[in-house]
């Protein structure tokens, strides 16, 4: 019979552990236990290196004493917060936003760039990208000696462990290999990935799909995303590509076969929205960086062309929505973008739909909820993905990040 790898089983149980202290933290040893199923000899051990390594520390809980260990202060484990540096980085069309966060995901300084990136060669972004890191890294009294690792997050078909991107809106070429063109300026560990595996890390972490093991978030920006956690787990393909929801084929009132993105997209109810318009709105639609507000001032003013369209977008988005019910039946499905920001408009057709097609037996298993996050909550999420590489997951692909030396 074959045995377990104990290196495999170590890392494994030292990754659970490291988890449990950043979710629950601060924490006893005996809760680690608990929550981990490991034995307290094991959980000992693995707390013990940690500390050496000054990735955890403990620290005693004030006036509280421990009857059983000779009046000692009773000792709780929580992550170091100084035992590494990361940056986050999200690329959209029209900004660039960037974080710098401590060991347990705390922002110590964000901010973010205004620049039409389409518009930009693949070298111009690097550049771009590499400016901003350093002064969000400078700003928040740091050097990049101390940045452990980047992670870069951008709407696309994204190759994680090649670090290319196939193909997004950001870039005008195809098969960017933009992981290392930017390490190449930094100096440090970069990944890159698709920006709704980041906001879903978020979630996880930090949002709606905090203590749930098993959700979806639908991310409706610009372009559309889906992010997938499955037993506590980003889900990716073998290959490191995740799902592309926006190339799923759906059938317009008109019957025609189109993708989603084609019709629920930001970019696509922008542009039909401006196909509607006279010339002087249609600019401002689609040639300012400015379309999304204008539309949602329109749709606060009942304008009928932008409901109409908004109302199209919901029901071709709730008709996928309804099927990922009855494909995955997921406890909860967020959704997230500056699209879902317009609010009844385009949720009401979206949720009466969801409804209206979700399959019989089904229609109580799912909550459909939508979340309002900053710009920066997307860079948080990509500094949060370099931090789960840092804790030592097992199951990352993306080879060894070097944490910031001991001071």
């Amino acid at each position: 019979m074959k045995t377990a790898d104990p290196e495999l089983m170590r890392a494994i149980n030292r990754f659970h552990v490291v988890d449990a202290i950043r979710r629950f933290g601060p924490i006893a040893r005996v809760e680690i236990c608990e929550r981990t199923e490991l034995s307290p000899t094991t959980v000992s051990a693995i707390t013990a290196a940690l500390i050496d390594d000054r990735l955890i520390m403990p620290i005693a809980i004030g006036g509280v004493r421990d009857e059983t260990a000779r009046g000692r202060p009773r000792v709780q484990l929580t992550l170091n917060p100084d035992a590494a540096y990361v940056v986050g980085v999200k690329l959209a069309p029209d900004q660039i936003t960037v974080a710098t966060t401590n060991f347990r995901a705390d922002v110590l300084e964000s901010l973010t760039v205004p620049v039409r990136l389409a518009r930009q060669s693949a070298a111009v972004i690097a550049d771009l990208v590499e400016d901003g890191v350093r002064r969000s890294v400078a700003d928040a009294g740091l050097t990049m000696a101390q940045v452990a690792g980047v992670c870069v997050g951008l709407p696309g078909i994204v190759a994680r462990d090649a670090g290319v991107c196939r193909r997004s809106p950001i870039f005008g070429e195809r098969d960017v290999p933009f992981a290392a063109a930017l390490a190449a300026r930094l100096a440090v560990p970069v990944t890159l990935d698709n920006d709704v595996n980041l906001v879903t890390l978020a979630e996880h972490w930090f949002g709606r799909g905090r203590g749930l093991d098993d959700f979806l978030v639908v991310s409706v920006e610009q372009s559309l995303g889906l992010g997938i956690i499955h037993r506590g787990e980003v889900f990716r393909a073998p290959n490191g590509l995740g799902p592309d929801l926006g190339d799923l084929l759906v059938r317009t009132p008109t019957g025609a076969d189109v993708r989603l993105g084609e019709v629920a997209s930001g970019a696509a109810i922008l542009a039909e929205i401006a196909a509607r318009s006279e010339p002087e709105r249609a600019e401002l639609l689609t040639g300012s960086g400015r379309g999304i507000i204008v539309a949602r001032d329109l749709a606060e003013a009942g304008d009928a062309d932008v409901t109409a369209v908004l109302a199209q977008a919901g029901v071709a988005l709730g008709l996928v929505v309804a099927n990922l019910i009855a494909l995955f039946a997921p406890p909860r499905i967020i959704l997230v973008g500056a699209v879902v920001d317009f609010g009844p408009p385009f949720l009401g057709p979206l949720t009466r739909t969801v409804e209206a097609w979700t399959p019989g037996g089904l229609g109580d298993v799912t909550e459909i909820v939508h979340q309002r996050w900053g710009d920066d909550i997307w860079a948080r999420g990509a500094a949060a993905m370099t931090l789960r590489n840092l804790y030592g997951s097992p199951w990352n692909t993306t080879g060894p990040v070097t944490r910031r030396p001991p001071r």
